[in-house]
């Protein structure tokens, strides 16, 4: 999997979007205006997703090339490298994971519109 792969999967989420609030250095992806995945645009590929507090203790002894969330919350936030170590759809179920725990986080306005969308 590479960063492009990545990119579309993120892209791929009901009402995701891409923003670069922090510079071109990192592509910050959002729904409903809320965080829930950073992929640098160059380097070694790596994406910071959110995650369950316990299930990110769970991930980070499991993988070697999981790791406390680079510059966030480490407790809510972990730092995948994807470098080949984990199998593709295991990095995706945690994309989707944070996905849905950001989506889970919303009121339940913001929730009713992203089903209308």
């Amino acid at each position: 999997m590479d960063r492009n792969e990545l990119r579309l999967y993120c892209l791929s989420r009901c009402a995701a979007v891409e923003d670069f609030p922090f510079g071109d250095d990192v592509a910050v992806f959002k729904v409903a205006g809320r965080v829930f995945a950073l992929l640098p645009v160059a380097g070694p590929a790596r994406i910071s997703l959110k995650c369950d507090p316990t299930w990110a203790v769970v991930l980070r002894q499991t993988y070697p090339a999981v790791k406390p969330g680079w510059h966030l919350n480490k407790k809510h936030w972990n730092t995948v490298e994807v470098d080949g170590s984990i199998a593709d759809d295991e990095i995706l179920e945690m994309v989707e994971h944070s996905y849905q725990l950001v989506v889970k986080g919303l009121t339940k306005a913001e929730r009713a519109r992203l089903e209308e969308s």
